[in-house]
């Protein structure tokens, strides 16, 4: 009876997953894209569980790596689409102030007519290096090399070459990598960074988002967004590693995450020198989420430390829905109160608010890269 009602219950949810992928990924939606596409500006988004949109429900991985299970997306589509939040991301307000539905998972099925508006290749997990929890998850490299490669191909069959890669050239290209390089020899408890100096290590991660984006340059790209890396070792799953309990940031984890943002910012830099035509919007997330933390209300938030959905201190505990081992969990009464979600991600309600002052400038926005987004729409 219990296996009958289960599998009764996995049906309707179903159903109602693709009857809310028709609503909002409607065929209205692609014919108006596909009949302006001479002159639509898609986004192509790359990168880890920041920007995922489903894709990784697509994958042979466990629920460490997904997010489509409750209570993941009950704010705002009132079921699990596999983004790892309440509701919405980043990348999804973007796109609403860029006037494009949705941008849909490259792998979710039938999206083929939505292509012209952008397509969303992130993936939970995601490093910019392979071995970055490999085997679990799609890496930057097949992101951009593979998936993004059989996207332009698909564009250059039907529009022909020089059609394809004027819509390419036009495209704003979003990147949110690096998180998960640096977090995974803590959370496997990996001897990796005693291999190399911490220098080594994230000039590596670093040369390897160089050189995606180099790649994805000679496939027409020319402008480019990236978030910074957030204070790794403020997030409630890495404030609970430390030892002495009091629940202070991991200092080492964030001193990682600041070498690589300078190194970033610099290698940018660079490739604005040597790229023609290539223009870029960093934004300092790392900066902006400090400031959410330290000073929640000032952003009308109440808590900036502890996770909605966990368990433990701080909820620091990565068991929100029950499946990653841990079955217990908690859930706060009101999600748009707390910055973190979970153990590693931020709320709708968060995500709203940094994606209105990554679009342009505000008084409170962080800006160290010479555009904004809105600037490329």
């Amino acid at each position: 009876m219990k296996l009958m009602m289960a599998n009764i219950a996995s049906c309707i949810f179903s159903l109602l997953y693709l009857l809310s992928l028709t609503l909002f990924f409607s065929p209205t939606l692609g014919r108006s894209i596909n009949n302006n596409k001479k002159h639509v500006i898609g986004l192509f988004i790359f990168g880890d569980s920041f920007l995922d949109a489903g894709n990784n429900n697509y994958i042979n991985t466990t629920p460490h790596d997904q997010a489509n299970f409750f209570p993941y997306g009950q704010t705002y589509f009132n079921f699990p689409t596999g983004r790892f939040s309440d509701g919405r991301l980043i990348s999804d307000f973007i796109a609403e102030y860029a006037n494009l539905p949705l941008i849909p998972p490259f792998l979710q099925p039938g999206n083929y007519t939505q292509f012209y508006g952008g397509v969303n290749f992130a993936s939970g997990g995601a490093g910019a290096l392979v071995e970055t929890f490999e085997g679990s998850v799609i890496p930057l490299k097949t992101q951009a090399r593979d998936h993004f490669k059989k996207v332009a191909t698909w564009l250059e069959h039907k529009l022909g070459s020089y059609e394809a890669k004027m819509l390419l050239s036009r495209g704003v290209y979003m990147f949110s990598i690096g998180t998960n390089d640096y977090l995974s020899p803590f959370l496997t408890q990996s001897d990796v960074l005693n291999s190399f100096s911490h220098s080594q290590y994230v000039d590596m991660v670093v040369g390897n988002i160089t050189s995606i984006i180099k790649g994805i340059y000679k496939k027409g790209a020319r402008k480019f967004v990236f978030m910074n890396l957030p204070p790794l070792g403020c997030l409630p799953g890495t404030r609970i590693i430390k030892s002495d309990g009091n629940g202070s940031c991991l200092q080492q984890l964030s001193s990682l995450a600041k070498l690589h943002n300078q190194a970033l910012s610099l290698a940018l830099f660079k490739l604005e020198k040597q790229l023609k035509g290539f223009k870029y919007s960093l934004y300092d997330f790392n900066a902006d989420v400090t400031q959410m933390i330290n000073h929640p209300f000032k952003y009308g938030l109440k808590e900036g430390k502890s996770a909605c959905c966990g368990s433990g201190a701080f909820r620091g505990e990565y068991s929100c829905g029950g499946k990653r081992g841990n079955k217990h969990f908690e859930l706060c009464d009101k999600p748009n109160e707390y910055l973190f979600w979970d153990s590693y991600h931020l709320t709708e309600s968060a995500y709203k608010q940094l994606a209105t002052r990554m679009w342009a400038y505000t008084t409170n926005s962080h800006f160290l890269g010479p555009y904004t987004i809105s600037d490329f729409f």
